[in-house]
C-alpha cells in the first residue's frame, strides 16, 4: 500500500533521529561537501527526550521539529537551496527528515528547469542520495517499517521517478529501468519497470539488425 503524504517534512519523532544523514547505519553517503558542520546552528542540539517524544530547543522553548526538517525555507531556489540542503543533511534528523529534505529540492528543481537549466543536475544527485537513503533506511518512506514486521505502508516517492523521467527523455534506458527496479521495492516503479523493458527490448532489436 502506499500512501500520499504531501504536508509529512518535519515528523522527525516518527523515527529515532540521528545527528546527521552520514550517521544512518549501512548509508554509503559520507557527508556534504563543503560544509563545516560546527558552524551550523542546531549541529550540536540534542532533544530532551524525558516524555517520550523528542522535543527540540527553540529561542521560545521547544517543538518537536528537527533543526534538519527546519532548515531548509521554502522560498529557497537556486544555489541557496541546494547549500541548504546540503546544510540539512548535516543536522540532527530522522531519515524521514531528510527524505522529504531531498524530496522537495527535486521538486523544486524539477519545477524551475525551464529556467534554471542547471537545477537538473541537482534533481539527478539529489534523486540518487534520496534513494541511497531509502535503500538504507526504508522507514525514511514508512510510518510503520520499523513496527510492521516487513509488512509496510510507504509513501509515495516523486524524487526517484523525477529522475527516471529525465533519463528515460534522454534515452538513457538501461540506466532508467536499473532506477526503476530498485524503487519498486518500495512498491512503486513498477510501470516504469514495464515500460522500460519494453523500450531497451525494442532497442536492442534494433542494434541486433543494424542500420538498412
Amino acid at each position: 500500500m502506499i500512501v500520499i503524504c504531501s504536508t509529512c517534512a518535519g515528523v522527525g519523532n516518527m523515527s529515532a533521529w540521528v545527528e546527521r544523514m552520514a550517521a544512518i547505519p549501512g548509508i554509503a553517503f559520507s557527508g556534504s561537501p563543503g560544509v563545516v558542520r560546527k558552524t551550523l546552528r542546531g549541529a550540536e542540539d540534542r532533544p530532551d527526550e524525558r516524555y517520550g517524544q523528542a522535543m527540540w530547543p527553540t529561542a521560545g522553548g521547544s517543538t518537536s521539529a528537527t533543526p534538519a526538517s527546519q532548515h531548509v525555507p521554502f522560498e529557497a531556489r537556486g544555489a541557496e537551496l541546494a547549500a541548504r540542503v546540503w546544510e540539512a543533511l548535516e543536522l540532527p534528523g530522522s531519515a524521514m527528515d531528510y527524505h522529504f529534505v531531498l524530496q522537495a529540492a527535486v521538486d523544486r528543481f524539477w519545477s524551475e528547469r525551464r529556467s534554471d537549466p542547471d537545477g537538473l543536475r541537482l534533481v539527478e544527485v539529489f534523486a540518487r542520495l534520496d534513494l541511497e537513503l531509502m535503500e538504507a533506511a526504508p522507514q525514511a518512506v514508512s510510518f510503520d517499517f520499523e513496527v510492521s514486521g516487513g509488512e509496510a505502508t510507504f509513501v509515495r516517492v516523486t524524487s526517484v521517478p523525477r529522475l527516471i523521467s529525465l533519463l528515460e527523455r534522454e534515452g538513457a534506458f538501461g540506466e532508467a529501468l536499473a532506477l526503476a527496479r530498485r524503487l519498486a521495492r518500495f512498491e512503486q516503479g513498477e510501470d516504469a519497470v514495464t515500460r522500460l523493458l519494453e523500450k531497451t527490448g525494442a532497442f536492442a532489436a534494433e542494434s541486433e539488425v543494424g542500420p538498412a
